[in-house]
């Protein structure tokens, strides 16, 4: 089983230039900020999961790959390996999420994260793929407030179409945090949905986009996936507070932990990002083997 980690920095200089001249605006500190956690997600995996053979580290190119990085244990792949030139570039992790099946040499089972998700307690492979299946937890919604619901209720409606069945009222939103996947599931739901995914793929955000719960739908109702809950612990920099967020990842109550990032003042950021970075030393005190 590998693991696949989407990665930007949105502090690099030579990121910025090129998000600048394609998209013709600043940049949305909010969507691309980089918290400094990506060592701990590594950590956490090597820690936690020890059945994961290999990380991938996905980037848009290679001065988004962390100096400190060990790239003869972490494997990098660049945007171009995986997604077509007439893509490209792309600041949009739907896009990029859609073309991960096709990193060369990923194994069939596969784990994907956000870099704002964190293994923090020992979880086996059943947790993720009982009897060989991807296990996550799925809800049922009627209203797509909001871009990301939006973009889940049209992974929703290309999944049943690829699969030639009706859309009802409701959409299925699978939980937010890392996603077990099946290469192959991935491979013939991209393939039955090929004529349709051009006019879904963007450069920024949209209404249009279809995110990777395409897959998972795709999985669940084809019978491949199973629909049950991981152990997951999602929290919102909008309400949290520094202490809550430590104890979180310290004394974590759940095996994974999904820490979304929000809109909020510096000194909010601040003292989040303090407290985070404090508590993930604590935590994982030790380096990986993915870092010098």
């Amino acid at each position: 089983m590998d693991a696949v980690i989407a990665y930007v920095d949105g502090a690099d200089p030579c990121w910025q230039q090129d998000y600048r001249t394609a998209a013709g605006q600043p940049v949305l500190a909010k969507r691309y900020r980089d918290w400094g956690t990506l060592p701990f997600l590594l950590r956490g995996i090597e820690q936690h999961l020890p059945f994961v053979d290999r990380v991938f580290l996905v980037v848009s190119r290679e001065s988004q790959v962390p100096v400190w990085a060990d790239r003869a244990h972490l494997q990098v792949v660049l945007h171009a390996d995986i997604i077509p030139a007439a893509y490209l570039p792309t600041f949009n992790s739907t896009t990029i999420e859609l073309f991960l099946h096709r990193i060369p040499g990923l194994s069939e089972r596969f784990l994907y994260f956000n870099d704002d998700m964190f293994p923090v307690m020992d979880a086996s492979e059943s947790d993720f793929f009982p009897d060989g299946r991807p296990a996550t937890g799925f809800s049922h919604h009627l209203l797509a407030r909001g871009l990301y619901k939006r973009q889940t209720k049209n992974a929703d409606r290309m999944a049943r179409r690829a699969l030639g069945l009706r859309p009802g009222p409701f959409f299925l939103r699978p939980q937010h945090t890392c996603s077990p996947m099946l290469r192959s599931v991935c491979e013939e739901a991209f393939a039955r949905v090929s004529a349709q995914l051009p006019a879904t793929l963007t450069m920024l955000r949209d209404a249009r986009n279809v995110n990777q719960y395409l897959y998972l739908d795709y999985a669940l109702l084809s019978g491949r996936g199973l629909a049950r809950k991981l152990s997951n612990r999602h929290i919102s920099m909008a309400a949290t507070t520094p202490e809550r967020l430590a104890k979180a990842i310290v004394s974590p109550d759940r095996k994974l932990v999904c820490i979304n990032d929000v809109e909020m003042s510096p000194e909010h950021y601040a003292a989040l990002r303090t407290a985070m970075l404090t508590a993930f030393s604590e935590h994982f005190p030790t380096k990986s083997v993915y870092e010098r």
